[in-house]
Formats: C-alpha cells, sequence, structure tokens
C-alpha cells in the first residue's frame, strides 16, 4: 500500500519512543509506544491486505506521522499515557465509562465532616469509599450506619441555617445526626465518630461490633431494655451493611480483580474492587477495538489508562487475566502511583481464581448484552452518514457535524450552544456555549457572532494544508480548533444566508453547510431555492433532528439559567445601597430570594455588609413592593 507521507528508509531510529499518526487537519488520530520504532513503524506500510481492517483505515486516514524517542519502556509508558489523555485520540483503545460512578465521601478535612455522594474527580481533604452502583445504595448505607454513627449528611447551606436558628433538623430528632450545628457534641467527639465511620467503611468492622455487643449486655444487665433493644437494632443495621459487601477473601486483602471478554471488534472489560476482602464496588466498560490488540495488550492499556487516572486509588495487587508484555514496567508505574509496592499477577489458584472466574463470567455476559443492543445502533449509524453525504452530495461521510442554535426572549439574555457529534454519536466534551453580550441583536445576528468567534479559530491556517518539509510540527487542532466536515444550523434559508455570509467574510470554503428548518423538516442549502426532502423514516434524516435537538435542549439549559439569575437580580433592584457584593452575599447566605423575604431583621443584619436601616428597607421592598416604590 502506497502512502505520501511513509518516512524514507533508515529515518526512523530504531530506539524505543512513542509515535502519533495525523490527519490532515493536524490532529492527532493515533498515539503508540513500541520498543523499535523503525520496526514498529514499518509494519504499518506493509501489504494492505496484511492489515487489519481498522488499522488499515487509520493509516489511510492519516496525513503524516511523528516520533519521540525515550530512553526506557517507562518513559514510553508515561508519555503515550500523557499524549492519550491530551490528544483522545479516536483510533486508540479507550476506557471511558458510560456513567459517573457514586462514591461514598466524607469531607474529613472540615471541622465537622459530612458524608454524602459525591462523583467526579477526587477533591482535597475528602476520603472515598465504593465505587457504588448508585447513588440509592450509597443513601441506604448511610441511612443505616448513621443509627451507629450519627454524622450530619445534611448540605452546607442547611448546616449553616440550623447554626443560625439554633434548631436542628429533623435528622437530629431521630437519632440520626449528633446535631453539631448547634453544639450537642464537641468536635472532638464529633470527630471519633467520623474516625469509627471511616474504620467501618474501611473493612475494620469488628471492634464495633464488639462494642455494641458488649453494650447491649451490659444495658440487659442493668434492666436498661429500651437502650437494649435500640443497641440491638444499631448491630441489626450494621450486619445489614455487611450483608451488602460479600466476603470473598481474607480480611487483609486489598485487590483489583479484572476479566476481559472480547471478539475481533469489540471488548468488555470487567473489574471487581476488593478492600478488606469484601466486594466494595464493581465497574465495567464495552470497548471498541480500533486497533487490533491481544489480551495482553488491553490488560497493559487498562493498567495504563484506568490507574492514570487521579481519582483512582492503586491497590496492593492487581489481578489480570494475562501479564502484559511490559509488565514489570506497568507494575513500577503503578507502585510509584501509590507510593508502595504494587504486585501484577494472574491468579492461578485458591479463592482468588475463583473471584477471576466469576468476573469473567460477568464480562462475557456484558458483552452479549451490550452487542445485542448495539448490533442496530452501528448499522443505523453508517447507513444515516452514507445518506446524508449522498443526499447533500458531500464529497465523503460527515464523521464530524456541528450544529448552532440560538436562544432568547425578546432579545434579553441571549446565548447560543454548539454540539459535536462525531461518527453518528455525540461528543459532550466538545460542547460549547456562547454568550451574547452588548446591544440587543436578533436571531440571524446572533448566529453570524457565534460563528465568527467559532470560525475565527480556524481560520489562521488552511483547512486541510499540509505542513511544510522540514517544518516544525504544529500543535493539532483539537476540540474547537477542529474543523468538522459539515456544520447544521437551526432554521431554514434566512440562517443558512447568514451562515453563508460569514464562510465567505472569512474566507471558508471546505466546510459543508446546511440548515435543518423545523416546520417540515427541510434541510437548505446554501444557493438553492429548493429544500432537500429526505423520508420520514430516512436514517439521515433522524441523525439531523438528533443534531439539531441536541443543540436546542443545549441552548435553552443555558437560557433557562441565566434567566433565572437575571430574574433574582431584578428582585433585588431598586433598594438604595444594596449593591452587587451585598446581593451575592444574600444570596449565599439565604439561597434564594424566598428566603431572603421570609428572614427576619436580626437575621438580615447578620449578612456582613447589611445594617439595620438596609435590612429595613430590603424587607419592606421585598414583603410591600407597592409601598417600596412610593
Amino acid at each position: 500500500m502506497a502512502v505520501d507521507y511513509r518516512p524514507a528508509p533508515g529515518t526512523i531510529p530504531t530506539a524505543p519512543g512513542v509515535y502519533r499518526f495525523r490527519d490532515r487537519d493536524r490532529r492527532v488520530i493515533y498515539v503508540g509506544k513500541a520498543k523499535n520504532l523503525r520496526n514498529r513503524l514499518n509494519s504499518y506500510f506493509a501489504d494492505e491486505t496484511r492489515l487489519h481492517e481498522r488499522t488499515r483505515r487509520m493509516v489511510t486516514t492519516a496525513r503524516s506521522v511523528e516520533w519521540t524517542v525515550v530512553a526506557t519502556e517507562v518513559e514510553a509508558l508515561q508519555l503515550e499515557w500523557t499524549w492519550i489523555k491530551e490528544y483522545d485520540p479516536r483510533f486508540n483503545v479507550m476506557f471511558k465509562d458510560d456513567k459517573s460512578y457514586p462514591w461514598l465521601a466524607v469531607t474529613v478535612g472540615e471541622e465537622f465532616p459530612r458524608a454524602q455522594v459525591m462523583r467526579g474527580s477526587r477533591r482535597k481533604g475528602v476520603r472515598y469509599f465504593g465505587p457504588f452502583g448508585s447513588a440509592w445504595a450509597i443513601r441506604q448505607t448511610l441511612d443505616l450506619l448513621t443509627r451507629v454513627f450519627p454524622i450530619r449528611t445534611c448540605s452546607d447551606s442547611e448546616y449553616k441555617r440550623c447554626n443560625r436558628i439554633g434548631r436542628p433538623n429533623l435528622l437530629a430528632d431521630i437519632g440520626k445526626c449528633s446535631a453539631p450545628c448547634v453544639g450537642r457534641i464537641t468536635a472532638e467527639e464529633y470527630r471519633e465518630l467520623v474516625n469509627g465511620f471511616c474504620a467501618f467503611m474501611s473493612g475494620d468492622t469488628a471492634p464495633v461490633r464488639r462494642r455494641l455487643l458488649k453494650e447491649m449486655q451490659d444495658a440487659s444487665e442493668a434492666l436498661e431494655f429500651e437502650r437494649a433493644a435500640r443497641l440491638r437494632d444499631d448491630l441489626a443495621a450494621l450486619d445489614k451493611v455487611l450483608e451488602q459487601q460479600v466476603v470473598v477473601l481474607a480480611e487483609d486483602v486489598d485487590c483489583d480483580v479484572m476479566a476481559v471478554a472480547d471478539d475481533e471488534l469489540e471488548a468488555a472489560v470487567q473489574v471487581f474492587h476488593v478492600r478488606g476482602g469484601r466486594i466494595r464496588g464493581q465497574r465495567g466498560w464495552v470497548i471498541d477495538k480500533a486497533e487490533p490488540v491481544d489480551l495482553p495488550g488491553i490488560v497493559e492499556r487498562f493498567c495504563l489508562q484506568f490507574y492514570g487516572e487521579q481519582n483512582e486509588v492503586v491497590p496492593r495487587e492487581v489481578l489480570v487475566p494475562a501479564l502484559p508484555d511490559d509488565a514489570a514496567a506497568i507494575a513500577e508505574l503503578l507502585t510509584e502511583r501509590r507510593g508502595a509496592k504494587v504486585d501484577v499477577r494472574v491468579p492461578r489458584r485458591g479463592d482468588k481464581r475463583a473471584l477471576a472466574e466469576t468476573v469473567e463470567k460477568n464480562a462475557v455476559e456484558n458483552l452479549q448484552r451490550h452487542k445485542l443492543k448495539r448490533a442496530g445502533d452501528l448499522t443505523a449509524r453508517s447507513k444515516a452518514l452514507e445518506e446524508l453525504a449522498d443526499a447533500l452530495d458531500l464529497p465523503e461521510a460527515p464523521l464530524r457535524i456541528e450544529c448552532y442554535d440560538v436562544s432568547q426572549s425578546q432579545g434579553e439574555d441571549v446565548v447560543a450552544s454548539m454540539v459535536v457529534f462525531e461518527d453518528g454519536l455525540p461528543r459532550k466534551s466538545e460542547y460549547r456555549r456562547f454568550v451574547i453580550k452588548g446591544e440587543r441583536k436578533d436571531d440571524l445576528a446572533s448566529l453570524q457572532e457565534t460563528l465568527r468567534r467559532r470560525l475565527s479559530k480556524l481560520a489562521d491556517q488552511p483547512l486541510g494544508s499540509p505542513a511544510e518539509e522540514g517544518a516544525e510540527a504544529e500543535e493539532p487542532k483539537r476540540g474547537f480548533h477542529y474543523p468538522p466536515q459539515l456544520l447544521v444550523v437551526d432554521g431554514g434559508q434566512p440562517q443558512v444566508a447568514a451562515a453563508e455570509a460569514v464562510f465567505a467574510e472569512l474566507g471558508i470554503d471546505t466546510i459543508n453547510l446546511a440548515g435543518l428548518a423545523k416546520r417540515l423538516e427541510e434541510i437548505w442549502l446554501p444557493g438553492e431555492d429548493y429544500p432537500v426532502i429526505l423520508s420520514r423514516t430516512s436514517e439521515a434524516l433522524y441523525l439531523m433532528q438528533r443534531v439539531r435537538d441536541e443543540a436546542h435542549r443545549f441552548a435553552i439549559s443555558l437560557h433557562r439559567t441565566r434567566r433565572r439569575k437575571s430574574l433574582i437580580t431584578s428582585a433585588l433592584d431598586g433598594v438604595p445601597g444594596l449593591g452587587e457584593s451585598k446581593r451575592k452575599a444574600l444570596l449565599k447566605q439565604f439561597g434564594s430570594v424566598k428566603r431572603i423575604r421570609e428572614a427576619e431583621l436580626a437575621d438580615l443584619e447578620a449578612v456582613p455588609g447589611i445594617g439595620p436601616k438596609l435590612a429595613e428597607a430590603l424587607q419592606t421592598h421585598l414583603r410591600n413592593p407597592d409601598d417600596s416604590g412610593a
């Protein structure tokens, strides 16, 4: 297979390193590492018939390749993962959750820590337990454990409100909160409760059970039967929590057990998190094999990507179905990440092997469910892109589609949205929102400003222009700087004409433009007197509708947020002496205009910057708006 960017013979070094393939827009589409760069890269330019179909598609999509030489395999692993995170290449195997797993988090950095559900990146001063399968499971666990460890679960605003009025909420009345907000417990006593809760969640459950059992027996002997019954119920609550976390290994075992089920195109990966011998959480992925990769290769990529994230905890052991080729380098990286020795190994016998087989069964079932669910989706997406290319007379299938919509209320709070679909699926990390400021503008002017702001990023370099020979490699066009194959505006001829004027102004002629009108769902093209009408059963029309509806949803959500804020601000307008900083202080303290209206004068005066006169004026303005304007 002949490609015009193949490096000249002998120019590729034989040292270890990391390489990047770029497409015509200088976007990185694949990152790989090799012990011998020359051998690895030459394999991509072999006979076309010997290449895996997806490898062939990656090589033909690319327009250049570059490499960086490193000293060791560990450095190659680190650089490869750094580039994968930075560029998010479409042809790399990527482990991305279809959801954000919830954790039970305790804000130990605060004076009176709070237990709550948290998702996303880890924060300083917070201890995490999990992950759990759902937020409901965490709330059920907290409902049971706060009988024994009555730590607060209320929000910070609720805590401050109770502290201000000197009265705790309902949880304190039913014994599930120790009410630190009103001083029913000292900071030292509360810290002991939190430490006990964290110890129990970490697997150190025996001391708590022994203490409660002894206290129950002592209360029974002292004929304090009500207290004994309460302690009995506390023990039952603890046992119920423990029943939900199955004991599978010895109490001192902390490990992650990984299993894989795969075919030529996809792979399902399952992980059981075992802490203190108990299964604390379970996670799963189904990945597309954008490159031909065997079982050791999947294991290597999983360890590199999963434990490379900042919010993931590295356990003492990682049990895998097969050792990667760079097992020693992987173990060294994980050891550095954890700060203590990490073993990466294949379980051969005993309880760990039995658990690995259970995880593998889960992976097999997950892959089967996914294939049944997605078989139609893959066909439909491919068909939609092909139909769209034919209907709009595009030179190729539009693998990246961007759609724009404007939302406003009579010229106020004008916002616009940009949504991105790649390969027929939404790519939410690259969505953008635009706030249109300045004098009032209609929808067309707002759309033009939005497109001008977005497309000006592409005007620095002609789209698709190759890098000059011998020139230093440019930074890739990523996210906002990456051009679409098709740009869609929500609307008909006027919106398309407005967008076309921006294209002409910026000298852009390599992006296809279309508009989707809501009335009859017709597609308008630049310079055409009649629209393109697609069949109501067309997959292409369904894709265009999804793109347009997503742009509308994304725009209206921002518009509603800004509208709500402006309504809050307008409600506080007209109060003499109430500036922006004092408005913010009031909203921070009370949370809403309704609570400010209901607050007593003393509560208003407690807000920094609000004196007696201003508090009285504010109360009069909110409770008797007609009188305040007299």
